[in-house]
């Protein structure tokens, strides 16, 4: 009888024959999913309830937080458009960060959804927290990293992207 020595360094397996590694890959993306997108849905819900932001003028309001971030801004253009009608934009803003947190917690058109909120961090680094300093205190742009991983992947798994993918794959009678 003869002996020998394993060396494979692969763990036991599970989910499917795959390894543990395998399976934390292909959920790698399901925690940064779930935090953009509860964070992106409450900062919507936050601002449509919040009785003084949504106003032209005074304490709290999308009006004065514009106004006092215009001349340190990166575009000061971008927030003079804002300016013309402040209440128009920032119910603009609340609402596009709730559709991108519920397209991203549904994983439904996560892609444009992640687009969507990379956008929107986008739009805040370059005006509210452009003069941030050390610029890393500014949260604008680690949330513009952060949706790029979805931007580029979407919501492969525990999405309706995946349940439509695989019911457009049954129907066309490819069965992988």
């Amino acid at each position: 009888m003869t002996h020998s020595m394993r060396t494979d360094t692969r763990t036991p397996r599970f989910d499917g024959g795959r390894d543990w590694r395998d399976s934390a890959t292909r959920y790698a993306l399901l925690p940064l999913r779930l935090f953009l997108g509860v964070t992106f849905l409450y900062a919507g819900l936050d601002k449509l309830t919040d009785g003084a932001f949504l106003k032209d003028a005074g304490a709290g309001s999308i009006g004065d937080t514009m106004r006092a971030v215009r001349d340190s801004s990166a575009i000061p253009a971008l927030v003079d458009l804002a300016l013309k009608s402040p209440v128009g934009f920032g119910t603009a803003i609340a609402l596009g960060e709730v559709a991108v947190g519920i397209g991203t917690l549904l994983g439904l058109f996560t892609r444009l959804a992640a687009l969507g909120g990379a956008l929107i961090s986008l739009s805040l680094w370059l005006t509210v927290s452009w003069a941030s300093d050390p610029y890393y205190y500014g949260n604008d742009l680690a949330y513009l990293m952060a949706w790029t991983p979805l931007v580029l992947a979407g919501a492969p798994l525990l999405s309706l992207d995946a349940t439509l993918r695989e019911r457009r794959r049954q129907r066309s009678g490819d069965y992988r």
